[in-house]
């Protein structure tokens, strides 16, 4: 699996925030802009989760790719100027969506719609049962503009980067994308199919709209 926008990450995989989802407030801390030493307030900025989503892609290197979205069920983001600086994201691993066509008919045999959601969400995978969140939590800024934080997924927890970083002041929006390697979670399935292999690698584009 992998996927496709950030903070979206708030990130960018994704997301992705520490900051509270209630309404906007400045907070005590501050970073410095310039060699003035001018303050810039940190924000917190509530996130529209309605409007938020992960979207991920995963693949069967050389076969076929399977993409679609996740839910939220906790977003916040921390702004300073028109930079994110904080944030977290909370996804619904129920609500796993697949959007692509590689599918066979409804009541076939095999390879359905309905089969890879269930198969995802099995101990082969993502462990929905037993680990029904996964979670992304900034805990710092690069120089290149990505955001660096822990992800966790089946109740492991790794540092990982959103890369792509944008926000968009015209329509709301933070984005961003984060790729990992699956096997480092215990997402360990692999294809008992002669030549079909499973991408190590999940992609993850992150999209939270920003409100307040």
């Amino acid at each position: 699996m992998k996927t496709t926008n950030f903070f979206l990450t708030m990130a960018a995989i994704g997301g992705l925030f520490l900051a509270s989802c209630g309404g906007e407030h400045t907070t005590e801390e501050t970073t410095t802009e310039s060699t003035d030493s001018v303050a810039v307030a940190i924000v917190d900025k509530k996130v529209d989760l309605a409007s938020s989503k992960v979207s991920w892609t995963g693949e069967m290197i050389g076969i076929k790719a399977h993409f679609g979205t996740i839910s939220l069920s906790e977003a916040a983001v921390k702004m300073s100027g028109d930079k994110v600086v904080g944030g977290n994201f909370v996804a619904n691993m129920s609500s796993i969506t697949p959007l692509d066509e590689n599918y066979a008919p409804d009541g076939s045999a095999q390879g359905t719609r309905a089969m890879l959601v269930g198969h995802l969400s099995s101990p082969d995978f993502f462990d929905v049962a037993g680990f029904p969140t996964a979670s992304f939590e900034i805990t710092g800024t690069n120089a290149d503009g990505s955001l660096a934080g822990n992800l966790t997924v089946r109740g492991k927890t790794n540092s990982e980067t959103v890369k792509d970083v944008v926000v968009n002041a015209a329509n709301g929006t933070v984005t961003g994308t984060l790729a990992f390697d699956r096997k480092k979670y215990d997402v360990a399935w692999d294809s008992p199919m002669k030549d079909a292999v499973l991408s190590d690698e999940i992609k993850l584009t992150v999209e939270l709209k920003v409100v307040g």
